[in-house]
């Protein structure tokens, strides 16, 4: 390479939502370049025309932001070696085609779509291939001049590369070890598409060359390319200035068996994306990550942890110390079920290791407009007394929501059972003690409370739960006279009020 600086790329295509898979990879990529001092580029490989989903490129960029892994070069940051979309950099590809046509390992295929159909229904499992490439409409088989003849006449063709015939191809995989080919299972892959645009298998190699890529890492689902790749590399550049390659383990189903989809998802009630996205062709919306209530931190946390671990008990990760701490040899080869509880797990750790401060625009985000009377410091106060109990951002919502205003549903089945006149009048003088109460704070308020308890030779234990649901509209929240305290003298008596019509 002409550069030792190391230099990885995430090369995705934009043709949908950002699977989690996807942003693994771009993880393990930053986490590298990083963790060596180097750089991280976002290449966009958008050759393939027909699968361009619009705003897909953005979204992808979006996805990006929001985990915190910026690149250092890409169409939206620039950098040395713009432009960074392929379909920009169309006129660059076609020189190392014709080199590889003149060199012998590529030739022209004329073949029409229409006949490479009827092979198919002729033959199970066609390939292009050097077993089939002689009975082909194809440079080998045409003699010289009625190859010319047809590239004068204009004829339509794709440029395909000839695989060399049983050759073994290495490459030395810094996750899976030495890793070999052999060429008669590997078909004529095209190179050159007939609108003149590269393939992945073309471009990716002269980009990775061209943009002084150090390290390559891709999902292993790319193994199968990755000889004629090897090859590419040896007939354009030499071997010597190719990338360390290293192919990532699957993250699999829940159960192990295949690679995770968004159908899994949709099957079993968990995002598949980053972040929602919205297909522009039928407007379907697929729920991601952060709208279900993660935060950013967590979600990456939790895909560092799938298929990487740093060898000690430790489990929650900072973005700084996966970069301190990531080697790409703690990558396991086998893939990596996924595990919706667990990642609900690590996003309850972080909710409750982030302070109030942290997570308050977070919470102003999921109530809106409910929050505008209330200052920063009340806000704060409530975020440090629920966070315990919330898994997702979404749950202060409902472990929260009765601080800002009354509840609107109230669980008057769960107190019709025991209540009676004695609980009634106990709670109407209530209303009349704490109205009169001059030290509004949890324990004169719980003071009050036991006091009156005893002069009504009631126990606690059966006025508290009756309390709290008259407060926060069910069985659950902080401490009671707490949530008390912190609602207010008037809000506290009419919410009691309230529910004493409701059961009177």
């Amino acid at each position: 390479m002409n550069s030792k600086k190391v230099r990885v790329r995430f090369a995705p295509s934009p043709t949908g939502g950002l699977h989690l898979g996807g942003v693994r990879t771009v993880l393990f990529n930053y986490l590298f370049a990083k963790h060596n001092g180097g750089d991280f580029i976002v290449r966009i490989e958008d050759t393939d025309q027909t699968r361009f989903v619009e705003g897909a490129e953005e979204y992808i960029f979006k996805c990006l932001e929001w985990c915190g892994l910026q690149p250092d070069e890409s169409p939206l940051h620039g950098g040395p070696f713009a432009p960074y979309r392929q379909s920009e950099r169309k006129a660059i590809y076609r020189q190392y085609a014709d080199q590889l046509i003149s060199a012998g390992q590529a030739y022209y295929a004329f073949d029409t779509a229409e006949e490479l159909d009827e092979k198919r229904k002729a033959i199970n499992n066609f390939q292009y291939s050097q077993h089939t490439r002689n009975e082909m409409k194809n440079s080998l088989v045409l003699d010289e001049a009625a190859t010319q003849q047809l590239l004068n006449e204009g004829a339509a063709y794709v440029i395909r590369i000839k695989m060399p015939q049983e050759t073994e191809v290495h490459l030395n995989d810094m996750i899976r070890g030495d890793v070999s080919f052999n060429t008669s299972l590997v078909d004529d892959k095209v190179l050159l598409k007939a609108d003149g645009m590269p393939t992945y298998h073309l471009a990716v190699v002269v980009d990775d060359f061209l943009m002084q890529i150090t390290h390559a890492f891709r999902g292993e689902e790319w193994l199968p390319s990755a000889p004629v790749h090897v090859l590419l590399w040896q007939y354009l550049f030499g071997i010597e200035n190719m990338p360390k390659w290293a192919h990532l383990p699957l993250i699999l189903k829940p159960d192990g068996n295949g690679k995770l989809s968004k159908r899994d998802g949709d099957r079993l009630g968990f995002p598949v994306f980053a972040m929602d996205w919205k297909d522009p062709k039928n407007e379907e919306v697929n729920t991601g990550f952060k709208e279900k209530g993660f935060l950013s931190e967590a979600f990456v946390n939790m895909l560092a942890m799938l298929g990487w671990n740093s060898g000690t008990e430790q489990e929650i990760f900072s973005l700084n110390e996966l970069i301190q701490q990531f080697s790409i040899e703690r990558v396991h080869k086998g893939g990596a079920k996924f595990d919706y509880e667990k990642a609900k797990w690590y996003n309850g750790e972080w909710i409750k290791k982030l302070d109030a401060d942290s997570l308050r625009m977070h919470i102003k985000n999921i109530f809106g407009t409910d929050l505008g009377k209330f200052d920063d410091a009340y806000i704060d106060h409530i975020i440090a007394l629920v966070k315990e109990r919330c898994i997702l951002l979404s749950d202060f919502k409902e472990q929260a929501g009765f601080f800002f205003q009354s509840p609107e549903t109230i669980d008057t089945a769960s107190l019709q059972s025991k209540w009676d006149e004695k609980k009634k009048i106990f709670f109407t003088e209530l209303i009349a003690q704490f109205n009169a109460q001059e030290n509004w704070n949890t324990a004169d308020l719980e003071q009050t409370f036991k006091a009156l308890a005893a002069i009504h030779e009631l126990k606690q234990g059966e006025l508290m739960l009756p309390f709290r649901i008259m407060l926060v509209g069910g069985k659950f929240g902080p401490t009671v006279f707490e949530i008390a305290a912190l609602i207010g003298k008037s809000e506290t008596a009419n919410r009691i009020k309230h529910v004493l019509n409701l059961l009177s």
